[in-house]
């Protein structure tokens, strides 16, 4: 429709999204809950404002999917060891056996935008899309 790159990157996003959510829900789970699982599969313990950079939230909208994530013993809150102010996010073991469950939802996902595109132009994308702003 246009060659404008901004438009280009929200229709692509648009899809990419959709067919993700689709995925996902028949897991009953969020990309945003996913993206977070995602982050706390690394073993290191962030607090709620480094959460929020890294799964793409604001604060609020963080707060509120860690409490329904509590709720539905996905994670659990701790007292931050190093700094009692803050507060850190774990994965409860049914977070891991459902991130486990979803991950190959994510790599079939993956797997199938690089048929579309070819390794090298998938690795090419990344690269680039790493390097915006």
């Amino acid at each position: 429709m246009t060659n404008q790159v901004s438009y280009a990157l929200a229709a692509a996003h648009r899809r990419i999204n959709a067919s993700l959510n689709a995925r996902l829900r028949g897991h009953g789970i969020q990309i945003e809950a996913w993206r977070l699982l995602e982050a706390l599969e690394s073993g290191q313990r962030f607090t709620m404002g480094e959460l929020a950079e890294i799964v793409l939230m604001n604060p609020p909208a963080l707060t509120k999917l860690v409490d329904r994530m509590v709720s539905d013993g996905l994670v659990h809150r701790q007292v931050a060891q190093t700094d009692h102010r803050k507060i850190n996010v774990l994965t409860t073991a049914l977070g891991r056996k459902r991130m486990m469950q979803i991950r190959c939802e994510i790599e079939d996902q993956d797997a199938s935008i690089q048929r579309q595109l070819g390794e090298s132009d998938s690795q090419k994308l990344i690269s680039l899309l790493q390097g915006i702003m």
